[in-house]
């Protein structure tokens, strides 16, 4: 590894999330969920520029389609051109979601609101063949949350499956093998990674990492050329790295105590970014912890990444409607 993990934007993110790297445009997105603001920094000359959303941005997904990035919005999906400001509206993913049994699809198109709006979308990722899988988090305004939030699959031609998974309080560690056969996922709450096979059908749920006896909760992952899984672990300020059979490889300390996900990016992978947080910190909390929610780097993690897989559906076959705000460009 090529020095210490420092600050390549100081963004102050309630709730950074969702980072991926744009080989095409040579970026980085991400997200802050709970500012509804979609984040994006290009290294080569540190331009950075944020888009305001219509209502809280929880993941995303680069699409093959030049210049648009498919977002999983709190209760639905769209389709969203940063250049040109355009969203398109895809489908509400809470409503089938409560509403469907296991496997089933549901229809293209805008719905209805949210049967339950206690349920939101939380982490996704696109899969090798060009399909976005995402996980809903229960968001109760009251109590505990429980483990009643699916998994679902946005396929190519833009119909959603739920993925015959279990269900979860809070979805997260969404990632794949570097040949696509494998799924990763968690309930962060659970303190277990899962793991199953995957493609057109899934295999069952197994264990691939149990947490329960460390510090922290497994939040967002990556996984890098060489099959590791790379997993932020919020609340115990490091990111973690494991072999494909579950052996813990070697962490990476962080300088802020909630990271949320790491992404591999820079013209040869090998750049580490990592989103953090600090949602839920009192003010003493922040006085300690001065960089959370702060867009991390390290220059060379010491293993090179993939290109982040693009979402197959076209954009283009959904009627646009008018953009929502305008991005704020950031000196």
């Amino acid at each position: 590894m090529t020095g210490p993990v420092r600050v390549a934007v100081p963004a102050g993110n309630t709730l950074g999330e969702g980072v991926l790297w744009c080989d095409r445009e040579q970026v980085v997105y991400w997200t802050d969920i709970q500012q509804s603001q979609l984040w994006r920094y290009r290294p080569h000359d540190g331009a950075i520029a944020r888009w305001p959303m219509p209502e809280r941005l929880a993941a995303m997904a680069l699409c093959e389609a030049d210049g648009w990035l498919l977002l999983a919005l709190a209760s639905r999906l769209a389709f969203f051109h940063p250049e040109r400001n355009e969203f398109r509206d895809l489908a509400d993913t809470v409503a089938p979601a409560v509403g469907r049994p296991s496997g089933s699809p549901a229809p293209r198109g805008a719905g209805q609101r949210p049967a339950l709006p206690e349920l939101r979308a939380n982490d996704g990722a696109c899969d090798r063949q060009g399909r976005f899988v995402f996980g809903l988090l229960h968001e109760p305004a009251e109590g505990p949350k429980q483990a009643i939030a699916p998994f679902l699959r946005l396929n190519a031609d833009l119909t959603l499956e739920i993925l015959p998974l279990p269900t979860v309080a809070i979805s997260n560690s969404i990632a794949f093998s570097p040949a696509g056969d494998t799924m990763y996922f968690c309930d962060s709450l659970q303190k277990q990674i899962l793991r199953c096979d995957y493609g057109d059908t899934l295999g069952p749920a197994q264990l691939f990492v149990d947490l329960q006896a460390e510090p922290g909760e497994p939040d967002g992952s990556a996984v890098d050329a060489d099959g590791g899984l790379w997993n932020a672990r919020w609340g115990d300020a490091r990111v973690v790295r494991y072999l494909p059979d579950g052996t813990e490889d070697r962490a990476i300390a962080t300088p802020v105590s909630q990271p949320t996900r790491p992404a591999f990016g820079g013209p040869a992978h090998r750049t580490l970014f990592i989103t953090s947080a600090h949602d839920g910190m009192d003010a003493p909390a922040r006085a300690k912890d001065p960089l959370a929610g702060h867009l991390l780097s390290l220059d060379d993690a010491g293993f090179a990444g993939l290109p982040e897989a693009r979402f197959a559906g076209d954009p283009n076959s959904l009627p646009p409607h008018a953009p929502r705000g305008t991005s704020a460009e950031i000196p």
